[in-house]
């Protein structure tokens, strides 16, 4: 019996060690990252444009930086999107507030979104003034996003025409020429301007913009700070490379296992070059390999504790230039 029990005691513990998460993968909420990411990836399946996540915009007026949800860019317009991953019944107040019960926890009241949002316009216009770029009347326009499918109302119709609920986010098909069911009619007619070159030039400017740091985690993801790696001193030095300064992108793969040799991983990441948009080639990539017990500490977006995850539960990491 004692042998069945010992036995049982090291088989769990080598799952534990092989296959179970961090615990802070499992302390971090990221379903509203996800909502993003996943908005993020329909609109460029839809539309074929170029989406950005997690955009941090120097505010001349308050000395400090703007979040923004995401921001596409198509080759009819320029898009700043506030995703609210709203569950329960959502109602809108006489002053514009939103408030939301999900019938679980007590109802909060959500500032104006459709006011929050409009307010970045401005502020990314002039950022991109700064760059060089004069954007045309009624390029830029705003959205938001409300894609959780317990999202419930009892008149959509109430929302302003910025507002994209659930059901009309499911009914976007593909092939449409941008959002022709919600937007203005007085940003049609723009074709005169030289939308391709306005178009690329965006592409490369926002491809360079400051951002949050994006961790890409098995089926989730993490928008904040990467802070340090942690772990044996030699593995910590064979990392010593990747810096934000240095490296725009890691991404993760384990190694096979030899006998009852610890597991190890490959590294590989991709020294940043600033004249192709930050990024280098496949074939300039580089590769260490460390123990699968290094970690990677990193400060989630609206936290003030700093979180410690696995290399073995993380697919990527996309450092901000």
């Amino acid at each position: 019996m004692w042998f069945a029990i010992v036995g049982g005691l090291i088989v769990y513990g080598l799952f534990k060690l092989f296959f179970a998460g961090d615990d802070d993968v499992m302390e971090v909420e990221t379903s509203d990252f996800n909502a993003i990411f996943a908005v993020a990836s329909r609109f460029e399946k839809l539309y074929g444009g170029n989406a950005y996540v997690g955009l941090r915009i120097p505010d001349a007026d308050t000395g400090s930086r703007q979040n923004i949800d995401l921001v596409v860019v198509t080759k009819e317009e320029l898009l700043v999107i506030s995703v609210k991953n709203l569950s329960g019944f959502v109602s809108i107040n006489s002053d514009g507030s939103w408030v939301c019960d999900d019938g679980k926890h007590k109802a909060k009241t959500l500032p104006n979104p459709v006011e929050e949002t409009k307010q970045l316009i401005p502020i990314l216009e002039s950022y991109l003034e700064q760059r060089g770029v004069d954007l045309p009347a009624g390029y830029l326009s705003c959205k938001v996003v409300l894609p959780n499918p317990k999202f419930r109302t009892i008149d959509s119709g109430l929302f302003p025409s910025e507002v994209i609920t659930y059901d009309q986010w499911m009914q976007l098909k593909p092939g449409h020429s941008s959002f022709s069911g919600w937007m203005k009619g007085a940003f049609r007619g723009k074709k005169e301007f030289q939308e391709e070159p306005l178009d690329q030039k965006l592409k490369a400017i926002l491809g360079t913009a400051p951002m949050w740091d994006k961790l890409e985690l098995k089926g989730k993801y993490i928008l904040g700070d990467f802070l340090e790696f942690r772990g044996k001193e030699e593995d910590v030095d064979y990392l010593r490379d990747i810096k934000r300064s240095k490296i725009s992108h890691l991404t993760i793969q384990k190694t096979s296992m030899l006998g009852f040799a610890p597991t190890r991983l490959q590294v590989l990441y991709a020294p940043r070059d600033y004249r192709s948009g930050g990024s280098a080639s496949a074939s300039e990539w580089r590769e260490v390999t460390v123990r699968s017990s290094t970690e990677i500490l990193f400060q989630p977006q609206n936290s003030t504790k700093a979180r410690k995850f696995k290399l073995s539960s993380v697919i990527s990491l996309t450092l901000s230039a």
